[in-house]
Formats: C-alpha cells, structure tokens, sequence
C-alpha cells in the first residue's frame, strides 16, 4: 500500500496559516517559497523568481548547490551535535580555513551574526579590562550601523528605530557619524576599549565609507591602544569581490565577526581575533551549546572551499563577485539615464544599492510581480545581493526587469486623485 503524498499547499494556504501562528516580527512578501537550484527559486504556485536577495546575503552559491548538499548529507549521516565539550573535527576544519586566509589566529563559533557580534564586544571588554585598563569598557559604534537584535548588538546599533520599546538597554555605547574620522578620534576617552565598525552599511542602504576612512579608524585604534572590531557579517565570505572587505583597505583589524554567507544558509556564526586578543577568553568565558556544530561547519567548510577554489578557467567565485558586480554596476549606470527617480547607484562586488528619491518599496514590489527578488533598505535604496555564482545573462535579466519596474512604479495609479 503506497504511503499518502502530504498535501501541497498553495501560496495563499502556507500565507494564511503563517498568519495565523507565527509572530508577526516581520513585514513578508506574499509569496512562499518552497525549492531553489542556483540562482532561482520557485514558490507554492510554481512561479519563478531569479533571487538576487539570497536569503540577505547568506546563500553565496546559490539554493541546493550539489557540493554544499552533499557535505550536509555526509555529515547528517555521522554525527549532528555532541557539544563543545569534545573536540570536533569538521570545526577544526573550518577553524583552519578561517585562519588560514584571514588575519586570525584563533576562532569562535556561533549560531548567528547576533551572537557573533555579543561575543566581539565581551571580547573586547574582557581584553581591555584585564590588559589594557579596568576602567576601559565603552564600544565606539557608527550612526547608521546595524549589529544584531540581541539586546547588546541592537544597543551598539547605530539606528533609533530597531531599538523603540526596549529601553533600558545596557549602557557603554557611544555612537559618532559614519565615514567621519576626525569624529572618531574626539569620541575616545579613557573609557574606550574599541571601536565597531562594518565597512560597508548594509541595512543603511549599501553606505560606502570614503577611501581611507577604515585605515584612519585603524590609526585611531593604535594611538590611543583600543581594538578595532569589524563587523563583516554581511560584507564578508566574498560578498565584495574579496573573501573579507578589509582586504581592500590596507588593514588588518583586531576582531572580525561573520555569518551570514559561511554557512550558505546553515546557520552559523564566527569570532575572530588575533593570538594576544583571543587570550582574554579562556575556559567559561563564553560559550554557546549549538556553536561549531559538526552539521554547520561541515556545511561551512564545504562553502569556503567552493569559494576559494579556481573554476576551469583559473577564475574563482571572487574574481566572478568582481566581474558581475562591474556588469550590474555598468548596467544599472546606463538605465539610470532614463529614470529620474534614481539619484544613485553604487556598490562593491555583489553589494549593490540603487539610490532613489522616493520610497523603494514600490520598486521591489513591482520587480518581485516580473519575477526578480530584491528588498528595500533604508526606506529608499533596492539593494542587489546576487549569489557569487550569478552570471552575465541572469545579471542582464536582473537589469532588464528593475528597468521595467522603475518606469512603471514611477508611473501614477489610474485611481490616484
């Protein structure tokens, strides 16, 4: 006797009872997603999306990617968890790519950006309490920023919206302007242990610092002896053409934090510092029960192989996030001429905002109706974060759709008054 298929749900279906028992924390598109290969995904109904959001910048290669599938799999079928309180190979694994290519020495491993953001600033606080000066507490952050929900990413925060009905949130945060050096400098005092900056903002809407603003926080960190931690969450794992951001700017910082791509949408986390920084932490310092399980970092060392090897033609998943990013930049540069709406365009790699001066909402809205993924950030920015694995002729369907969506999103209702 053949076993019942489970019934499909229908878009409306999965909408209604999402609905109906979830929380309403988030303000969803109407659409359900249920299966993706490469760069698109389909939803309930069978329609076709080309994702250029991926998951907000976590799938870096794409949906079911046969490699990162396998490693899942493979590792599923051995062991999933068994605590930090053994070693565990697929984290050693993992550890040893991370160090192998950045300026680290040591890692720690969580389950989100959130919490690798909690843990830099204990870092920091622990290392400058016990090594620098016990009076030494405060984080530097950047107006604009976003680090996390959790009550000390969302304090270090650099925006007032996330942060309404929480109050009172933990005291030792101080927050200067973005891209503004000089500022900085003024803000140390003797209370200072580091300073938290994400080289480019993400969730402000694709906001570049000028050339020579991280390596003049860098000056800043070493005059005064303060950490300098970079928040790489989403600008990390070859996001912009490099595999971390700070690799373009002639720097190297203290504490690094990541997430979002290493995992290509398993969840996990990672802290990373140098030898002297990473012994402030020692046994029940900090610690995290799911952190570094076998089933994340194996999914996690899968991705950063993948993404560090050569293709057949010696380039790598970097060099093609620089190429594609210069395609869609280019592209989007040439429709911007038709568009009056649009005021900006920029980006680095597959970091893309296109800048307008209204609302961008409606323009998401209208590219998702032709079948393109994208979301708004900071009220007037679409930003692109397109898989590294995208290609030329999925990037000129992207453009081709958002040139569509602007002129008819900027084209008055036949109701409007």
């Amino acid at each position: 006797m053949k076993t019942p298929s489970p019934e499909r749900l229908s878009n409306r279906r999965i909408i209604e009872e999402s609905e109906r028992v979830l929380m309403p924390t988030y303000g969803r598109f109407p659409v359900a997603l249920v299966r993706g290969r490469g760069c698109r995904v389909w939803d309930a109904d069978g329609k076709e999306y080309l994702d250029f959001l991926s998951g907000v910048a976590v799938c870096a290669l794409g949906h079911a990617h046969p490699e990162i599938t396998s490693a899942i799999r493979e590792q599923a079928g051995q062991l999933v968890h068994v605590s930090n309180y053994f070693h565990i190979e697929p984290q050693v694994r993992l550890a040893r790519l991370l160090v192998d290519h950045s300026f680290a020495d040591r890692v720690f491993f969580c389950n989100s950006g959130a919490e690798a953001n909690e843990g830099a600033i204990k870092l920091a606080r622990k290392y400058a309490k016990e090594r620098i000066d016990p009076g030494r507490f405060e984080i530097i952050a950047m107006a604009g920023s976003f680090h996390g929900r959790t009550l000390a990413a969302l304090t270090a925060t650099g925006q007032e919206k996330v942060k309404a009905g929480f109050d009172p949130l933990p005291p030792g945060f101080v927050h200067v302007p973005f891209d503004d050096a000089a500022a900085l400098e003024a803000a140390v005092t003797e209370k200072t242990a580091a300073v938290l900056i994400e080289p480019i903002q993400g969730e402000s809407g694709v906001r570049i610092p000028s050339d020579g603003f991280l390596a003049a926080a860098r000056g800043v960190c070493d005059r005064h002896g303060i950490l300098l931690i970079l928040d790489e969450i989403q600008t990390g794992i070859g996001r912009t053409g490099t595999l971390f951001a700070y690799e373009q700017c002639g720097i190297v910082p203290d504490i690094m934090t990541l997430a979002k791509g290493l995992g290509n949408g398993v969840p996990i986390g990672a802290l990373l510092a140098t030898e002297k920084i990473a012994q402030a932490f020692g046994p029940g310092s900090h610690g995290s029960t799911f952190g570094g399980n076998p089933l994340a970092c194996a999914a996690a060392a899968a991705t950063l192989s993948v993404i560090l090897r050569d293709g057949p033609r010696g380039e790598t998943l970097l060099d093609n996030a620089l190429r594609m990013g210069a395609h869609l930049l280019a592209g989007l540069n040439a429709i911007r001429a038709k568009h009056p709406d649009v005021t900006d365009v920029r980006g680095r790699g597959l970091m893309i905002g296109i800048e307008l001066n209204r609302d961008a909402k409606p323009v998401v809205d209208e590219a998702l109706s032709r079948g393109l993924i994208a979301n708004a950030a900071a009220g007037n920015v679409v930003r692109l974060l397109p898989p590294l694995i995208v290609t030329e002729a999925e990037a000129d369907e992207a453009i081709e759709i958002l040139d569509a969506a602007l002129l008819r999103a900027s084209v008055p209702s036949a109701t409007a008054c």
